[in-house]
């Protein structure tokens, strides 16, 4: 059993920038992918990123790609996905999710935090 709480959100300015965090607490999270996914008012929650549980290579959406970095401290128990450039459509609830399988789909992901708002100010 893994609980993911999300902290961070709040209200930017287009163009800030924003750095969330997950905190997990249970056993093995090293054992987790973890990712992030966003939903926007009247869209279906969508992934954003992903970072594996030992060395490796990222992945993004398209839509973050470039200006979005997702990292994890496995001593800390700790995801966090930093997003630069801000634009209005980031606007979401963003979750963070924890699966034992590589996978962008959020089927695959047993776990999710409650999730936390942003909000990206034109």
């Amino acid at each position: 059993q893994v609980q993911l709480v999300e902290s961070g959100g709040g209200l930017v300015q287009a163009g800030g920038s924003l750095r969330l965090s997950c905190a997990a607490s249970g056993r093995s999270f090293n054992s987790y992918v973890m990712a992030w996914f966003r939903q926007a008012p009247g869209k279906e929650r969508e992934f954003v990123a992903l970072i594996i549980r030992g060395s490796g290579t990222p992945e993004y959406a398209n839509s973050v790609k470039g200006r979005s970095t997702i990292s994890r401290d496995n001593a800390k128990n700790l995801v966090y996905l930093q997003i630069d450039s801000l634009k209005p459509e980031d606007t979401a609830v963003y979750y963070c999710a924890a699966a034992l399988v590589l996978s962008r789909l959020q089927q695959h992901y047993n776990y999710w935090g409650q999730g936390t708002h942003v909000t990206v100010s034109s």
